[in-house]
């Protein structure tokens, strides 16, 4: 650990920091306030590192949005959580609690939510402080390892919501992409009770996604017609969890009527899709957003009950290791999650 920690004086809470800059360069800085009565400060002690983060490499504001930490010190009006327990945040930070999205347990929603990379830019989970509301943070379950916990707060969470929601266990899911977000969608769906079936541009991959809980793999490189893979059973649910945005539509020789085809990436490219064979077909494609509070405490305790762990690669969280892992990350070199601590 640094020399410095975060250190409560008081209701002030401080500590270090990393940001992005306009050279892509990592700037350590400075976190310093002062705690509110619903707020509670924690010890970063384990971060992620998310495909989004590459997005705001050149913006100056502090990075990460999948934390791990230490609870160190709670406001007048908290309840929820007490000096030295252990939680995560992820992507949203806030939601007005009182539009229809709120109400209905979509913050995700909520036209003046706060998320990463568009609110609260001085603090973030590259780091060892954060002060966020109460009932954003998530309480970790004792059986999964901090450094375990920290992918699932975004990436997790973003596979199991909708595996959740649109996914059965009579289902024969295609996850597409073994990545960050696949190979954590393997194991979810897995233990499901789904058929997993994967598809991916890399066959170093296979014994992987088999181990994982897949039952068939099929590697798609170079492949321009699906209906030649030689699958005898359509896909009921396809999770596309690939870096960018694809043609999906490929994958409708090998989709079942009324499928549902559910993108996972962030990205400003645009979806584009035959109309007449979506018409015919029956397909549905819908893009999964964040999971809501009630989907991320479910998440946790899910993987927690069935032993779903990300594989991660391990790097100090300097200046130095935080670049090495995000240029690995960049070349798509991590398998397959990369996670950051003041420990290694």
């Amino acid at each position: 650990m640094p020399v410095s920690l975060s250190e409560i004086d008081g209701h002030i809470a401080q500590g270090t920091t990393f940001r992005g800059s306009s050279n892509g360069r990592i700037v350590k800085s400075f976190f310093q306030r002062s705690l509110g009565p619903d707020e509670v400060a924690v010890q970063v002690t384990h971060s992620g590192v998310c495909g989004t983060d590459l997005h705001y490499m050149l913006q100056d504001m502090v990075l990460g949005h999948e934390a791990v930490g230490i609870v160190s010190a709670v406001g007048s009006a908290c309840t929820l959580f007490k000096p030295g327990d252990r939680v995560g945040w992820g992507y949203e930070h806030y939601s007005c609690g009182f539009c229809t999205p709120c109400l209905t347990n979509e913050e995700c929603h909520c036209l003046n939510a706060g998320f990463y990379g568009a609110s609260d830019f001085d603090q973030g989970s590259f780091s060892n402080i954060g002060v966020w509301k109460q009932k954003w943070l998530f309480h970790i379950p004792e059986g999964i390892k901090s450094e375990d916990a920290a992918p699932l707060m975004c990436g997790g969470a973003s596979c199991f919501s909708p595996l959740i929601e649109h996914c059965r266990p009579i289902d024969r899911v295609g996850i597409v992409g073994m990545g960050g977000l696949g190979h954590l969608a393997i194991q979810f769906a897995a233990k499901m009770g789904c058929e997993v079936v994967v598809f991916s541009g890399s066959e170093s991959k296979r014994t992987d996604a088999l181990a994982l809980g897949a039952s068939a793999f099929y590697n798609i490189q170079g492949v321009s017609d699906f209906s030649t893979l030689g699958i005898t059973k359509p896909i009921d649910r396809l999770i596309v969890a690939a870096a960018s945005l694809m043609d999906v539509s490929q994958f409708y020789p090998v989709l079942a009527r009324k499928a549902i085809i559910i993108p996972l990436t962030a990205t400003k490219e645009t979806l584009a899709v035959p109309y007449y064979d979506t018409l015919f077909t029956g397909v549905k494609i819908i893009p999964s957003m964040l999971a809501t509070r009630f989907t991320q405490t479910k998440m946790l305790e899910f993987a927690d009950r069935h032993h779903i762990r990300p594989i991660i690669e391990k790097f100090p969280m300097t200046e130095a290791g935080i670049g090495a892992a995000i240029e690995k990350l960049k070349n798509g070199q991590i398998r397959y999650r990369a996670v950051l601590s003041w420990d290694y």
